[in-house]
């Protein structure tokens, strides 16, 4: 029987000629299966309401053509409620665009360098609040040597105007007082570091725009959310966002939804990090599908799995091309998805409505992700909050290096080691059935006595 081969996708994020050892992209669009342009505008009716249902079927099937990735991706995440028009959505994308630019004027305020064009990689304030005028800090934003003497080589020449105000914003010679603006503004440097080193092989973050495009999102994002602020692993579920959606704004809201999921992996305590609760669901879930495995992880020291740390934390972008950890994501999105997700985000009760949410008549089932039906089906809703699928998907990796773990790995680094040796290797769709295999296989023990 004859199957279609795919077309390659490389092409949609090209990476820089010199950078040879890249993980090809094994996702392929798939006639029939992946959602096209042309399926995508046919699941709207003409006032606007979108077909989720056939939608995140499709999705679940091949995957989302490049071409359309980012407003699909607004609804995978929450941003629009598919019952809603396109005039409501018009309406909300444009409160949103608005929202933004107050809190991105706001930050601008606090530090002239936010929307400047200018990338800091070096600490601009002390912990005291008093400003810092070494001469790496005025180097980085000096007219005659780049905005960024880090990144000097990457960015293209837009002119004197944006570096003379990253110069200007850099000779702040005021103490600050207020704790929040000193705690935001000892990261913003943070910020820099991370985004100069973020997709560095794809050449669209060869353009300075797009690399101060993604710091300004993540102040922003720092800024507003005071609990968290910005973490290490950010700009790496950020960057996608950046390539995907051509309005800065759009691409925060995309990312912001995100954080929603995943923010709780962030948040630290003096005693704990948040992504430490997973890791220790991921040792509760691997005791279960397998116990010898467990058993052996735990003889060497690796009881804790902060051995799978980096693949929580950045969902899998690091053990994938570029290219096939967002066929991955969309993946993962739509096996999970929640009809009220929008409604969720949006209420502004504390908490939502989370008790009424899932009461949900058969009909509507459709609508739901596959593996958001089998926890539905199994009252996972009912218990403690549901375990995410990338805790699944991590699992599942470990399952099929289950034998080399067991015969080869004498120590953590042997651990590290081969699971570093997946890079690349990783199939995404595979990944995700397995990662469906093993919820149910949980599922079913679990609810054993």
């Amino acid at each position: 029987m004859w199957r279609d081969p795919g077309i390659p996708t490389d092409s949609f994020y090209e990476v820089r000629p010199d950078c040879t050892d890249v993980p090809k992209t094994r996702f392929k669009i798939k006639a029939g299966k992946t959602l096209s342009a042309r399926r995508w505008k046919a699941a709207f009716s003409p006032e606007g309401y979108l077909d989720i249902a056939s939608t995140i079927s499709r999705i679940q099937r091949g995957g989302v053509h490049p071409s359309i990735r980012g407003e699909v991706w607004e609804f995978l995440l929450g941003c629009y409620d598919p019952k809603s028009t396109f005039e409501e959505r018009g309406q909300l994308r444009q409160h949103r665009r608005v929202q933004y630019a107050s809190w991105k004027e706001e930050c601008r305020n606090m530090d002239s360098l936010v929307g400047s064009g200018a990338i800091i990689t070096a600490p601009i304030i002390t912990e005291d609040g008093e400003p810092i005028q070494e001469p790496l800090v005025l180097l980085e934003a000096n007219p005659d040597r780049g905005i960024a003497t880090s990144h000097k080589n990457n960015h293209d020449n837009t002119g004197g105007k944006l570096q003379d105000n990253a110069a200007t914003a850099s000779r702040h010679s005021e103490k600050v007082t207020d704790k929040k603006i000193i705690q935001w503004k000892l990261t913003l440097h943070q910020i820099g570091l991370d985004v100069v080193r973020t997709d560095r092989t794809l050449v669209f973050y060869e353009k300075q725009e797009h690399l101060s495009k993604l710091w300004d999102i993540l102040a922003v994002y720092a800024w507003i959310d005071k609990d968290v602020g910005y973490c290490q692993g950010m700009s790496d579920l950020c960057s996608p966002m950046i390539i995907l959606l051509d309005d800065e704004a759009d691409a925060f809201w995309c990312f912001e939804r995100l954080m929603r999921r995943l923010r709780g992996n962030f948040r630290c305590t003096e005693s704990s990090v948040g992504v430490e609760a997973q890791l220790s669901n991921l040792a509760a879930i691997t005791q279960v599908v397998d116990p010898k495995l467990h058993q052996h992880l735990e003889a060497l020291g690796g009881g804790d799995y902060l051995f799978a740390f980096r693949m929580l934390m950045v969902l899998f972008r690091r053990e994938f091309s570029f290219g096939d950890s967002l066929y991955l994501w969309e993946m993962m999105w739509a096996l999970e998805y929640d009809p009220d997700l929008f409604s969720l985000y949006e209420d502004p009760s504390p908490g939502g409505e989370k008790g009424e949410l899932h009461k949900v008549k058969p009909k509507s089932m459709r609508q739901f992700g596959k593996f958001e039906r089998e926890n539905l089906k199994n009252g996972g809703k009912n218990s403690d909050a549901p375990l995410p699928i990338s805790i699944f998907l991590v699992a599942s990796v470990l399952k099929t290096k289950s034998s080399k773990l067991m015969q080869e790995a004498r120590g953590l680094d042997d651990v590290v080691k081969i699971l570093n040796d997946i890079t690349g290797n990783l199939d995404a769709k595979k990944a995700c059935s397995g990662a469906m295999k093993l919820h149910r296989k949980y599922l079913k023990k679990a609810k054993k006595p």
